[in-house]
């Protein structure tokens, strides 16, 4: 029972039957048991997952549902918040066993760094990587896939991917990362909002020479069925506690920069990533929240019990994303611009979250917009020509 309520704690709320008509038709790889399964049988599996691998309209985890089916799964692999899902943002988890399926999980997010060691592989034929992704570059279970393929590729280890669509893959747009800054928020050089699958990218990972060494990983892929970019996808579980709705998703790419700065960015309240806010912002906007401390998402959020003041977005119309097909900057200038202590209000995090120091260094000299835009080219266009190369759906 304790596994059920984990993953109905990552339901998007009335997201379901919103999202039915709009992800109608589409089959994510995870879903096409009939095109792996004979694949996977005789072979000793290990398994990337996360609660968002589920399968089917019931929304059953994949493991679950592929144990049924008479896999041979040796080894569950739990990334940032776990197998189950049940840790806050940055939470270290030790290693454990599953409760239901008496499987051994082993965490990618603490003392291993992300990246499975050889003695975690051994007698593992097979890995398949299954995790809903959100399309923004400093989401880290692509600093996650890097590892697992680096890992697969020096201990020939065949990786299945089980393809699930990318709920901000419709555009394409932000600086591109410089390598100099390169972090678990940002490994490889692509722009903050990328549009690719996991398995576009991890071709991408494989076809660029990106991991060590410049080995290669032996993909597998199972692909989305009727599924192209520019389609919107409605997420059926949340891709982490914090995201916690499709609203709260298409704002991501935007909002997550103030994750770099003294603001709050609705951590410890039912709307993160929907809302921004400080004290200091008394008197200069009218709307307040009070972050929390909610266990098991938020901890020990940022200004926690300190009444903030800021922007309120859960009615912004995202369809302005979405037509724009760009990333919104206008709001962390104006609220730097609005911000009575300037000299606080950056963090170091943030030149990780954007991927070099020029952006925070654009903001305070109060450069427009448009001129922010003009600085990513001509790197942004030469990423687009790449990222061609290894689309699976056009």
């Amino acid at each position: 029972m304790k596994s059920i309520a984990l993953l109905i704690i990552w339901l998007l709320p009335g997201m379901l039957t919103a999202g039915a008509q709009q992800n109608k038709g589409i089959l994510t790889g995870a879903d096409q048991t009939q095109l792996y399964v004979p694949y996977l049988k005789g072979k000793h599996v290990g398994m990337v997952i996360n609660p968002t691998s589920v399968i089917g309209k019931n929304l059953v985890s994949s493991v679950d549902s592929l144990v049924k089916l008479g896999v041979d799964i040796k080894k569950l692999f739990g990334p940032e918040h776990g197998f189950r899902g049940n840790a806050s943002d940055g939470a270290i988890i030790n290693d454990s066993m599953d409760p239901k399926t008496g499987i051994p999980v082993i965490s990618l997010y603490g003392s291993r760094q992300n990246k499975p060691t050889p003695a975690d592989l051994k007698g593992i034929d097979l890995m398949i990587f299954d995790m809903q992704d959100v399309g923004a570059r400093f989401y880290t279970y692509f600093t996650t896939l890097h590892y697992v393929m680096e890992a697969c590729a020096e201990n020939n280890v065949e990786l299945m991917i089980l393809d699930r669509p990318n709920p901000n893959g419709f555009y394409v747009d932000g600086p591109v990362l410089d390598t100099t800054y390169r972090s678990n928020v940002g490994m490889h050089p692509v722009p903050i909002v990328h549009g690719m699958t996991m398995a576009e990218y991890a071709r991408m990972i494989n076809g660029e020479g990106w991991l060590k060494n410049h080995v290669k990983c032996r993909l597998k892929i199972i692909k989305i069925a009727n599924y192209r970019h520019h389609m919107l996808y409605s997420l059926p579980v949340h891709p982490s506690p914090n995201l916690s709705t499709n609203q709260a998703v298409l704002l991501y790419p935007s909002l997550c920069l103030f994750e770099g700065t003294t603001l709050s960015v609705g951590r410890g309240t039912p709307f993160p990533f929907q809302v921004v806010g400080h004290p200091l912002l008394k008197g200069i906007y009218p709307f307040s929240f009070t972050p929390v401390s909610i266990p098991g998402v938020s901890d020990n959020p940022p200004l926690k019990g300190q009444l903030c003041y800021g922007i309120d977005l859960r009615k912004y119309n995202t369809e302005n994303i979405v037509k724009s097909g760009k990333l919104n900057l206008s709001w962390i200038i104006s609220v730097y611009k609005a911000f009575p202590d300037k000299a606080h209000f950056f963090n170091a995090y943030f030149t990780k979250l954007a991927g070099s120091e020029v952006l925070r260094r654009q903001i305070e000299a109060g450069k427009t917009e448009a001129e922010i835009r003009r600085s990513w080219e001509p790197g942004l266009s030469r990423y687009k020509l790449m990222r061609k190369k290894y689309l699976l759906y056009q």
